[in-house]
């Protein structure tokens, strides 16, 4: 199979990634931060060894506020639910997954949260000029991703970061998609609230990915429960990291997403970037020249990742699709991508959204070359039936 879906999920991962997951989970397989005995120990040290890994990777400074959990939908509603109160004013944007969207839309119909979407423009962007234009005496957060999960665009969050800073709001990055692909950098982008999640371009599990919390930023609790230490305490701990973790933590996870991460760093997050950007443009450019195939904010690479939207004239997507597997052998992803309002301002939404290509380090040349003449020959095949239907 010919796997162009890493816009989901990265597949296939490093072989180490299932190596250290499978060794650590069987020999270590404990309750980490629970007891003294030595597995216990060698567990809690490997979570907080990630702990220090990924604040490093993030350029933060303390590692007790790299916050784990579940994956970036679960990380998003921890600090959306956790930053905004009544009478507060969000500003997010139209290029968002639904991670984002529906915690503010349900903030916005039951706790008299203001929700402002910026628009983006006809290369795919959001200008920073257009956030700050909806700023407020009581806007509290700019909620936005980084790299799109539907058109690939890398917003400037540097920019937007440094407007949010002048005016002492929270900026929250939704870094799903760019974490591990291109830096992003708690202090050089004036940050203060990161999403991630594992399974994608840091190379780890699904079911683990967490916050990066910037000092002098807080969170409320909206959840409590076990934390492993001072089990006396009636309420649930303020100290980070307990703060904003709960539970058991996803120990094969964390051992899975640190194999992940030191694989990535020791093959260059930069090369890997170069490659994919360079099979992407080979990908953008043998696409464009099929007739009846429509791309969507491609006309120029920069500031991209590796994420391609399309519709082939005549067919919904949902079909080419199903050609692509069945007749070719080929993974891709179909519909609205859990993004609706990119595709409302596209006018996708009208035809069920768009066919969508993610690329991964272990993509190739010739998949890309594949997956072109692919789409060529179910281009072709639409141009039939229209003509069939003609007669």
């Amino acid at each position: 199979m010919i796997y162009l879906d890493n816009g989901a999920t990265t597949f296939p991962k490093p072989e180490v990634v299932y190596q250290q997951m499978d060794t650590f989970y069987r020999n270590y397989g404990v309750n980490p931060g629970r007891s003294g005995y030595d597995m216990c120990l060698v567990a809690g040290s490997m979570v907080e060894e990630t702990r220090k890994l990924l604040t490093t990777f993030f350029n933060g400074t303390d590692p007790n506020r790299l916050i784990f959990a579940y994956n970036a939908t679960d990380a998003l509603n921890l600090a959306i639910h956790g930053t905004l109160q009544p009478g507060d004013h969000a500003i997010t944007t139209n290029l968002e997954h639904n991670s984002v969207l529906r915690p503010l839309y349900h903030l916005s119909r039951d706790n008299q949260v203001e929700v402002d979407h910026v628009p983006f423009d006809q290369k795919g962007f959001v200008s920073p000029d257009d956030i700050a234009r909806r700023f407020k005496k009581n806007t509290r957060l700019v909620a936005i991703n980084h790299g799109s999960n539907v058109i690939g665009t890398v917003q400037d969050i540097s920019a937007i970061g440094k407007l949010c800073r002048e005016r002492g709001i929270l900026l929250l990055v939704d870094a799903s998609q760019s974490a591990g692909k291109i830096p992003v950098d708690l202090q050089a982008m004036n940050l203060d609230i990161i999403a991630f999640t594992g399974h994608k371009s840091l190379m780890g599990p699904m079911g683990i990915g967490g916050l990066y919390v910037r000092e002098g930023v807080e969170i409320r609790h909206t959840r409590a429960g076990g934390t492993g230490v001072r089990s006396a305490h009636r309420a649930h701990l303020d100290e980070y990291p307990y703060r904003l973790e709960y539970g058991t933590p996803n120990l094969p996870g964390i051992a899975g997403l640190n194999a992940g991460v030191k694989w990535l760093q020791e093959q260059g997050m930069e090369t890997i970037e170069r490659r994919e950007m360079r099979l992407l443009k080979l990908l953008r450019n043998g696409l464009s020249q099929i007739e009846h195939v429509i791309l969507y904010c491609q006309e120029d690479l920069t500031d991209h990742i590796g994420v391609l939207a399309f519709n082939i004239e005549g067919i919904e997507a949902a079909e080419v699709g199903t050609m692509l597997d069945v007749d070719h052998d080929i993974a891709s992803r179909t519909g609205l991508h859990c993004a609706p309002l990119v595709h409302e301002q596209l006018g996708t939404d009208k035809i069920h959204g768009t066919v969508r290509f993610g690329i991964g380090p272990f993509t190739t040349e010739d998949d890309i070359l594949k997956a072109v003449a692919a789409v060529t020959e179910i281009a072709v095949l639409s141009e039939t039936m229209a003509l069939a239907k003609q007669r």
